[in-house]
């Protein structure tokens, strides 16, 4: 059994037990999680298919912990003109734990 949520702008694939990171959450580690935007559900070749979402479908996380990625580096550099600039970013998660799929 899987289901495909939405959430932070982006969608995932899920499966009960799956560890996953998603944009930053407003919650405490250890707190639960209700994802309620579903957009699919796989329940052994049954599909559910949402027109945008599933009604009453949704998938409860709990949250392990935030942190956040390895640094990305951006260079930008011009040949001729002797331009060239260096940026850093670390892009902030939350890491949640898939607890249980409810159709």
């Amino acid at each position: 059994m899987f289901a495909i949520i939405k959430t932070g702008g982006k969608q995932y694939r899920v499966s009960e037990g799956d560890v996953l990171r998603v944009e930053t959450l407003e919650k405490d580690p250890k707190q639960a999680v209700t994802f309620d935007q579903v957009l699919l559900i796989d329940n052994n070749g049954e599909l559910q298919i949402g027109k945008p979402t599933v009604a009453g479908a949704t998938v409860e996380a709990e949250v392990i912990t935030h942190d956040r990625a390895k640094k990305v580096i951006i260079f930008k550099k011009k040949k001729t003109t002797t331009y060239q600039r260096t940026q850093g970013h670390r892009q902030n998660y939350t890491e949640v734990r898939i607890k249980a799929i409810k159709a």
